[in-house]
């Protein structure tokens, strides 16, 4: 069963996802969401550092940020938790940082 919920898992974030990087060895994780006006537009990650939305999508094109996807909405890009059957690390569960 647990192959079978991977497999399909996979197949889900293949079908949101636009991009799944690969994460090197010494990718960050992030950890907390910078919002303006109830939108997205920068992450904290967990060396506690704080990228714009932009900057982040193109570190974890480039491996340096673990767990999510880039997809888009739109003309819109933006990074989403990969699916792995847990609602715990979703980006949206996330707390708001200043």
């Amino acid at each position: 069963m647990n192959n079978e919920k991977i497999r399909m898992d996979s197949t889900l974030a293949r079908n949101t996802l636009d991009e799944i990087p690969t994460p090197s060895s010494d990718a960050k994780r992030i950890t907390g969401l910078v919002k303006h006006s109830g939108r997205v537009t920068g992450y904290q990650l967990s060396d506690n550092s704080i990228l714009s939305k932009e900057d982040c999508i193109d570190l974890a094109r480039r491996g340096g940020v673990m767990g999510v996807g880039v997809a888009h909405r739109g003309n819109t890009e933006y990074l989403k938790s990969i699916p792995d059957g847990s609602d715990n690390n979703n980006l949206s569960t996330l707390p708001t940082v200043h």
